[in-house]
């Protein structure tokens, strides 16, 4: 009688190798939500229902990289339920995204907005860009004012310190050097020492001491008020609890999304928000930026010239 030993190792093999196969192929589920409370950026409108140009670019990056995009500007679902579907959640977003705002969407409630934080402290992955750092600001009543070019540390917005820092404003679209601080980061192995291209760059405030910096832009020899200050952080990565965040200010302009350093720098951080790929993200904001927390000169904004007198009419 011959041995069934060989045939159950057989399918013993089959047993364990299957499940694996299926775990590879299986798509990661990424969140894009793009509503806008505030400024709408053409790059993530809809039109007559079609995919943005944003999302677009994604769908064909998710197709290399086996990644299934969910897009919606609806904030109403945000939950505990809605967002377990997801392994990440990517925001190009403005403004209060519990208000209906510009775009007219359905807003978060404040229940959703920390369902989100609960959602990657539970070890899921966040991405941000451009934009996202233009979301919940901490001073929403006076972002025209000198209050929008302070640090409030601690007391900032609970979004700007998951995030990890905040917009302030943003001077005409220019190119600007950008230093790697951290080349072997995923996405960065082949970006180089520097980077740069035309982008309409963000000057950015209230970094959490926590953050990973990888890239840090070159200020001093931008054009505008806005960028009169030390080289600050444009792409970082940091731990929430058992979860990651990343955020990059680039995105913009389309051509920026079709632009392969750009493509590189958001596919190894999105690998890494999804916990596909490790990375070393201890906190260097103070050796690589150490002037970080040093803002821009705010700058009062000129009175409206007076209405000229009106002619008398003739007799």
């Amino acid at each position: 009688m011959k041995s069934r030993y060989p045939l159950f190792l057989a399918l013993l093999a089959t047993a364990i190798i299957v499940p694996m196969v299926l775990a590879v192929s299986t798509p990661r589920k990424i969140l894009f939500f793009t509503k806008s409370s505030g400024y709408e950026h053409s790059v993530i409108s809809w039109k007559d229902g079609k995919p943005s140009h944003a999302e677009k670019v994604l769908l064909e990056l998710g197709k290399k990289n086996g990644w299934e995009f969910t897009f919606s500007k609806d904030g109403s679902l945000f939950s505990p339920e809605y967002l377990a579907q997801f392994d990440a959640v990517m925001f190009y977003t403005t403004g209060d995204l519990c208000s209906p705002g510009t775009d007219g969407n359905p807003p978060m409630t404040m229940e959703g907005k920390q369902a989100l934080f609960d959602y990657v402290k539970s070890g899921k992955g966040f991405l941000g860009t451009h934009s996202a750092s233009d979301t919940f600001h901490t001073a929403n009543e006076s972002l025209k004012g000198p209050d929008r070019y302070k640090n409030h540390g601690e007391a900032a917005d609970p979004y700007v310190r998951f995030l990890g820092g905040e917009f302030i404003k943003h001077g005409k679209q220019q190119d600007a050097k950008n230093t790697v601080t951290d080349p072997t980061f995923p996405g960065f192995e082949k970006v180089g020492k520097e980077y740069g291209f035309p982008e309409e760059w963000y000057s950015l405030k209230d970094f959490n001491p926590d953050i990973h910096v990888l890239s840090v832009i070159d200020a001093p020899s931008m054009e505008g008020v806005e960028y009169e200050r030390p080289p600050y952080p444009s792409t970082w990565a940091r731990k929430e609890g058992k979860g990651r965040v990343y955020y990059t200010a680039m995105g913009h302009r389309e051509d920026v999304w079709t632009n392969p350093v750009f493509q590189d720098i958001l596919v190894g951080g999105t690998k890494w928000a999804l916990g596909d790929v490790e990375a070393d993200v201890a906190p260097n904001l103070e050796e690589t930026a150490p002037g970080a927390y040093t803002n821009p000169p705010y700058v009062a904004p000129k009175p409206a010239p007076a209405p000229a007198a009106k002619k008398p009419a003739a007799p």
